[in-house]
């Protein structure tokens, strides 16, 4: 397999504030354009756009193509079983997962978001046997998880469980060597473990995407046809023991962006690691919340704030506010005019529960608060 895969978490919509509605004639368009090109892992998860997006999956992968021209993954949703849930439940789930994505077996199944607490429920449902039970009756073709802990925990995990075969976490060349992500000792223990590593917010949610104009300068400098998301892409699949890039495509132009670049991706050299490194001490430099937009946050506010939009608009302005201009209040005024403000939080801090970057978003929503409402 080549090594970008459709991750179906950052489907275009028609209206960005329904995350349950996608524009599926968009979308298969992009479907087909991927296969075209040669590629053929697609990720999507149960909790993905509303729900939707394993249907998704369904309705413009599976219906239009043979089954043996791509391959799928998703997720035992572990989070929705947090608190309560049965054995029977779980099947239900999976089964239904099943339905959803009209096939007869997954080539990739994963647990969702492995961290302490999620264990705990895993190893309460006996999730890991459930689905070994599901691989030997064909159902599963390879398992993993997903993972957002410490090294540490990870390496426990996997030495519970060697049947384990790949794992998916989060790595890009901003949290390469972050404390609170550990991405390269993550990284480092499952290859000690002989397992596979699958990829995912490589761009940081877009984040590295639309790097500042000093890192964007030094890019452009070294080789002036890469796009800032192209960089952070092949770092990662550089990596000896990465089996897959999962990227969020949003727009055909993206996805022509990663299928040109990724057909023979060659490893960076030292150098242009280096010019990574120095591009992320410019990024950290800048006060932005370390949000990846995954959106987890939102389900269950009773304040109805759309925390990664406002957290998206507070990172675009950090080099305006430097510069000493003034934030776009205007921009805030929009986003707040359909849903709650930044203002109207509780400090109720489930959202700071589902985080799976552990932002203190209670903290954050404050700084936005300040700057644009103060």
């Amino acid at each position: 397999m080549k090594k970008l895969g459709f991750g179906m978490m950052r489907l275009p919509l028609p209206d960005p504030k329904e995350q349950g509605t996608v524009d599926m004639e968009q979308v298969c368009k992009m479907v087909d354009t991927f296969l075209e090109r040669g590629y053929t892992y697609f990720d999507t998860a149960y909790m993905y756009h509303a729900g939707q997006s394993e249907i998704t999956a369904r309705e413009a992968l599976v219906k239009r193509h043979s089954r043996d021209s791509f391959t799928l993954a998703t997720k035992m949703p572990l989070m929705r079983f947090k608190d309560g849930g049965t054995k029977a439940g779980q099947d239900a789930v999976f089964h239904e997962q099943l339905e959803k994505c009209g096939v007869e077996y997954f080539d990739y199944y994963l647990l969702h978001n492995i961290n302490k607490t999620s264990y705990e429920t895993a190893k309460r449902l006996d999730t890991f046997a459930y689905l070994q039970e599901q691989k030997a009756a064909g159902k599963i073709r390879h398992l993993g998880f997903s993972f957002h802990d410490k090294a540490d925990f990870l390496d426990e995990v996997l030495t519970a469980h060697p049947e384990v075969e790949f794992v998916q976490i989060q790595l890009n060349y901003l949290d390469w060597e972050d404390e609170r992500v550990q991405s390269r000792k993550c990284y480092e223990t499952i290859v000690r473990h002989g397992k596979k590593v699958v990829v995912m917010e490589p761009v940081k949610g877009g984040k590295l995407a639309a790097v500042p104009e000093e890192a964007a300068a030094l890019m452009k400098e070294a080789h002036p046809d890469w796009s800032p998301a192209s960089w952070a892409i092949r770092f990662a699949a550089g990596l000896d023991q990465v089996m897959m890039v999962l990227s969020g495509m949003s727009s055909m132009e993206q996805l022509l962006d990663n299928t040109g670049y990724m057909q023979d991706p060659a490893p960076l050299t030292a150098e242009e690691v280096k010019l990574l490194e120095r591009s992320a001490e410019i990024i950290s430099a800048l006060p932005a919340v370390a949000c990846t937009a995954c959106r987890y946050c939102v389900d269950g506010c009773p304040q109805k704030i759309d925390i990664p939009e406002y957290f998206a608009l507070y990172n675009g302005d950090q080099e305006a506010l430097r510069k000493g201009l003034t934030p776009s209040k205007a921009a805030y005024e929009k986003l707040a005019a359909n849903g709650g403000r930044a203002s109207d939080c509780v400090a109720c801090r489930q959202c700071e529960g589902a985080c799976p970057q552990h932002l203190p978003i209670v903290n954050w929503l404050s700084r936005v608060k300040s700057t644009y409402e103060g």
